[in-house]
């Protein structure tokens, strides 16, 4: 009833148990009436207290010590036309214009500034709030279900996961997936632990269960705690591809980091220790979170650079998408073939993403 941790409870509990039977026995036959047993009970129960009291005490500190943010980052600083917008600009006027009856727009944190790049080179110049206009950002899971809903015209993700696509085949929408751009999936963990690179086979064992300590990757001899993302999220799809046959571990709710932003933090200052491992998309957490407490992982003897992803040498690569699911918004169409546009492309490359080939 005090604590979740098993470890300290169950063999405290076992010897409790059986003291306080020895103890009962004992007063049965009138044996605490005497010195030695009398000393020997106070002891134990003095004991007892004082054990418990350490353990709370120390699992009150470790919490203490805690100095992480699942916020994620702002993204009002990618709005479309704001004043000191950081959403790039082509520089030159557009090809392609679309003055009403505008697409709705939402996907990815990590893939805002992208789209929200599209809507400034395309769309009329007015204010667009983050939340309320045809270009909004509710993260990859919300935003599929509202592209399944019929709320939005086109989303902005990375592949969905296959249970993402299940539910649409079941609902009977049938998704239509353009490329327009590729980014790397990358492993990261706190700046100040020794591993410097990993291979795909151990990202598995991590992640499947199978290494739980550092020194079996020629780390510290440490607990590898591996941060996850929730199911349905772009990164978590992205882990689960990675994975492929093998079954990703059950982590403890703890372990399970909602904002993207935020399992970038977590990793970085989990309890002030160096023991943690987390992934995201290089370009969001490179260029939007600002985070210098952080160690990008080689995969496989290559770096995670924009480079290694145009040069296709980074293991893990992977496109990301415009969707759709049969809006009959007449300048969907056009609008995702100018996406693919040189100018379209620019603009991805702009960004910090690698264009589609």
């Amino acid at each position: 009833s005090l604590s979740r941790d098993a470890e300290f409870y169950v063999p405290f509990c076992i010897i409790i148990t059986i003291g306080l039977m020895i103890i009962s026995i004992l007063a049965i036959y009138g044996q605490l009436k005497k010195k030695i047993p009398k000393l020997g009970t106070i002891t134990f129960l003095l004991l007892s207290a004082i054990s418990v009291a350490a353990f709370e005490g120390y699992q009150m500190y470790v919490k203490n010590l805690e100095v992480v943010s699942t916020q994620d980052v702002d993204l009002s600083a990618y709005l479309p036309f704001a004043d000191n917008t950081k959403a790039v600009s082509l520089g030159e006027e557009s090809t392609y214009k679309i003055e009403e009856n505008l697409p709705k727009l939402d996907g990815a944190t990590a893939l805002y500034p992208v789209y929200s790049a599209f809507a400034q080179a395309v769309y009329p110049e007015k204010e667009y709030p983050l939340h309320s206009s045809e270009v909004v950002s509710s993260q990859t899971s919300e935003a599929f279900d509202r592209l399944l809903n019929g709320e939005v015209d086109i989303i902005f993700i990375a592949q969905p996961s296959q249970e993402q696509l299940e539910t649409a085949e079941i609902l009977g929408v049938e998704l239509n997936l353009t490329p327009i751009g590729r980014e790397a999936f990358v492993f990261f963990v706190h700046s100040e632990n020794p591993v410097d690179e990993l291979t795909v086979e151990q990202i598995q064992g991590i992640y499947s269960g199978e290494i739980t300590n550092w020194n079996q990757v020629g780390g510290n001899d440490e607990e590898i705690r591996a941060f996850q993302r929730p199911e349905g999220s772009g990164s978590q799809s992205a882990l689960l591809n990675l994975m492929g046959d093998i079954t990703v571990m059950d982590p403890p709710s703890e372990d399970v980091v909602t904002g993207m932003g935020g399992i970038i933090q977590e990793t970085a200052n989990y309890q002030n220790r160096t023991n943690a491992i987390g992934y995201s998309f290089r370009y969001f957490s490179q260029e939007m979170v600002d985070n210098g407490k952080i160690k990008y992982m080689a995969v496989d003897g290559v770096e995670p650079t924009k480079e290694n992803i145009q040069n296709g040498s980074y293991p893990i690569i992977g496109e990301f998408y415009a969707i759709t699911a049969g809006t009959g918004n007449p300048h969907v169409e056009e609008f995702i073939e100018w996406m693919q546009s040189e100018q379209g492309q620019k603009l991805v490359d702009l960004t910090g993403y690698v264009p589609v080939d």
